[in-house]
């Protein structure tokens, strides 16, 4: 049989999200692999997972969809509970179901979406500082959003990947991307069909220089048009990321959260 789970995690400490052959020093190994470790021991047989979307070291997921198959007697709550037990206190699976055969986390997913959170004021964070990024320079949070609209599209993102990516082509279909100031805080908030590795990050890093006057708004577009990471902004630090889920047609039954509308 057949399951999907929503797993929420605190990226801090690991690895990210694709198991290793080996553990990081100091012992840090990979979401998933602890997560499979707990699910494994649940089943009482080895448990492979297949992720909607892998996230790198110290990123965060709202709810991160896996699925995986196994034929063990066990109920959904099972599933949720007694795995949420054997994990590190970083990670939680939050809802079971079972699902078709056919469902595939990764290829069934017809969106991702992210949010980053910039704490914008003059002092670090003490309080919430793994899950935010900071930035002193007083940043212009519509003049961001502006120059994030020339983004999207189906476009090719190649000025905001990452060197180390392997996806064959660098071609996504962006469908939003907000910028917004909340109080302290600048949140960017980005939905696509799907993301290259770093893309977020180096979007954010780019967005950062046009808010803080730097840049001008029309640099993204042009940063985009040229194609050249090397002209773009610094990749934008991990901490603020939160991975907050894929999007499913509504066919598959999952919950609400990870359903389109």
């Amino acid at each position: 049989m057949r399951y999907a789970l929503g797993v929420e995690y605190d990226g801090h400490g690991f690895l990210g999200w694709q198991r290793l052959s080996k553990a990081g020093e100091g012992g840090q190994e990979s979401v998933q692999a602890a997560l499979e470790t707990a699910l494994s021991k649940i089943a009482n047989h080895p448990v492979a997972t297949v992720c909607s979307g892998r996230t790198d070291a110290g990123v965060h997921a709202q709810c991160q969809v896996v699925h995986f198959d196994s034929d063990a007697p066990r109920s959904t709550r099972a599933w949720v509970l007694g795995t949420t037990t054997l994990l590190p206190p970083q990670v939680s699976v939050l809802w079971c179901q079972p699902v078709a055969e056919d469902f595939n986390a990764r290829f069934a997913a017809r969106a991702r979406q992210y949010r980053y959170r910039i704490l914008n004021r003059p002092v670090r964070p003490a309080l919430h500082r793994q899950v935010l990024s900071w930035e002193l320079r007083p940043l212009d949070a519509d003049a961001m959003h502006r120059a994030a609209q020339a983004l999207v599209g189906e476009q090719d993102f190649s000025a905001f990947r990452t060197v180390h990516c392997q996806a064959p082509h660098a071609r996504r279909d962006l469908q939003r991307i907000d910028v917004r100031r909340d109080g302290d805080e600048v949140v960017v908030e980005v939905r696509a069909n799907a993301f290259l590795h770093h893309m977020v990050r180096n979007i954010v890093g780019s967005l950062l220089e046009v808010g803080a006057g730097a840049q001008a708004e029309s640099w993204i577009a042009e940063l985009l048009a040229g194609r050249d990471r090397t002209l773009a902004g610094p990749t934008a630090p991990a901490a603020g990321l939160v991975f907050l889920g894929p999007l499913y047609p509504p066919q598959w039954q999952l919950p609400a959260a990870v359903t389109l509308a």
